[in-house]
């Protein structure tokens, strides 16, 4: 072993320019492939981050003006949810629907207050089950619960961007803040995982409603679907906005009075896009590697024409075909493998390196995260793909080790 070690560097010795080259392009080729998958990776868990914080099969529901006249109404009518739209949906779609909630904001609704610190922040009304839809991380204490809504308790739960602003380093739970004058217990903090920066407070809904004089609207239903395909998700939704349009009394033409986001269809929209560029990503690396495994078979071919005396004379004194072949593999593994294992680690270290400064960026900007997050390629691919590289490597040295194999010794005497 340690005699074919020191002959294969003897070997690349006389040829360091040609070997390093050669080197160079299998490491750039698993370096790049690494760095796109890495990439790839970073784009994917950004547009993923986008919809952590929402249910992946969810409805939103809001109403807007109505753009054609129709049964004897004016175009140009607001549109307004009610409780009983709520009701209806519930009873209509039982099958269809695992989660549902009310939505009622609190626009202008005045002041939040704790002592002396104050700001303006977003106020809704929810219900328990708009948890499983605006899915947030409880960082303490609880969410809203049904006894809230049906005693009309008023609670409310706060972002970690509110807690610091009124409450500093002080812990809310059990304490009141004002809203508008009207004290509110705070039962709970959270995380949105979509928007970390958002400074939003949580009430229960019927609780917004009497205090606020909102009656019984709502600005928006929000529905987890028990779908399981775009085409499941796609059904449900137009169910739903053809009960709605009946009870409003809308034209089955007016694309304009309802407004429904559909986030299962865009996330397995987005999901396509990403599967494209994973593909693009791994012809592309795929290619590259070839490229070095083509100069690798180059520069043993070069390599054997430049060694016919010497392989000559070896056959001469008792040297076999498969000695011979052995001889020009091993030289071509170990360059490939030994190439590819730094550029493994080369492309492997460079995004533990840009995920650290991501992260650590992340932390003064939130939004770095729904953007490019994470950008690692899986250490099992890592692993395959430098296998097959080295796999590769003997592919590439066989037929230069073939035609040394070949080499009669007269021939190869009388060509010197």
């Amino acid at each position: 072993m340690f005699n074919s070690l020191q002959e294969i560097f003897s070997t690349l010795k006389q040829n360091k320019l040609r070997a390093i080259m050669t080197g160079f392009s299998v490491a750039w080729g698993i370096f790049m492939l690494i760095l796109l998958l890495g990439s790839g990776n970073g784009l994917q868990n950004g547009m993923e981050n986008n919809f952590r914080g929402t249910a992946k099969n969810a409805l939103w529901i809001w109403s807007r003006q109505t753009q054609v006249s129709y049964d004897g109404l004016q175009a140009g009518r607001r549109i307004q949810f009610t409780d009983e739209d709520y009701d209806m949906l519930v009873n209509h779609f039982k099958d269809d629907i695992s989660d549902i909630s009310g939505r009622f904001r609190l626009w202008g609704s005045g002041t939040v207050t704790y002592k002396n610190e104050y700001g303006d922040y977003s106020l809704e009304g929810v219900m328990p089950e708009f948890k499983n839809i605006q899915i947030v991380d409880l960082e303490h204490g609880r969410y809203i619960n049904k006894l809230d809504i049906q005693q009309f308790r008023k609670v409310a739960i706060i972002s970690v961007p509110v807690k610091k602003a009124l409450f500093k380093e002080e812990d809310p739970i059990g304490k009141y803040i004002h809203i508008d004058k009207v004290p509110f217990k705070v039962v709970g903090t959270f995380i949105n995982p979509e928007r970390r920066d958002d400074e939003q407070i949580y009430i229960p809904v019927k609780t917004a409603q009497r205090v606020f004089n909102g009656s019984n609207k709502l600005n928006e239903l929000a529905v987890a679907t028990n779908a399981l395909t775009v085409a499941e998700n796609k059904r449900v939704e137009e169910a739903i906005r053809t009960t709605l349009m009946k009870k409003h009394r809308i034209a089955p033409d007016d694309k304009q009075a309802l407004g429904i986001w559909n986030t299962l269809e865009h996330f397995k929209q987005a999901q396509g896009v990403f599967t494209g560029i994973r593909i693009f990503v791994w012809v592309i690396g795929i290619m590259t590697i070839i490229a070095g495994i083509v100069g690798v078979s180059n520069i043993m071919i070069i390599l054997v024409k430049e060694r016919t005396k010497e392989l000559g004379i070896r056959k001469a004194i008792g040297a076999t075909p498969w000695s011979v072949i052995r001889l020009v593999l091993s030289e071509s593994v170990f360059i490939t493998t030994l190439s590819g294992f730094f550029g493994l680690v080369a492309g492997m270290g460079l995004m533990a390196a840009i995920s650290m400064v991501l992260q650590s960026a992340a932390q003064s900007n939130p939004s770095i995260e729904s953007t490019f997050y994470n950008p690692s390629a899986n250490l099992s691919v890592a692993v395959s793909a430098l296998v097959v590289l080295i796999v590769a490597g003997l592919i590439a040295g066989y037929v230069p080790a073939r035609r040394a194999s070949a080499i009669k010794p007269i021939e190869a005497l009388h060509d010197e």
